[in-house]
């Protein structure tokens, strides 16, 4: 994409695999846990990262 701001002539790239997500839920209802789930099954990591149980979270009490 072209764009022209300030008179100079600007490259962007798009990607069509961003998404914007906004999750409302009131204290321990499971936001973090439902992230945490999100990332994985997206497979944001690749198979040979180690990732832990909590990846949002690194309060301890909250594990």
């Amino acid at each position: 994409m072209l764009l022209l701001v300030g008179g100079l002539e600007l490259t962007t790239k798009t990607n069509d695999k961003i998404r914007n997500l906004a999750i409302i839920a009131h204290v321990d209802h499971g936001k973090t846990t439902l992230v945490d789930a999100l990332l994985k099954q997206g497979k944001v990591f690749k198979d040979h990262q180690q990732v832990g149980e909590l990846i949002m979270d690194v309060n301890p009490l909250e594990g």
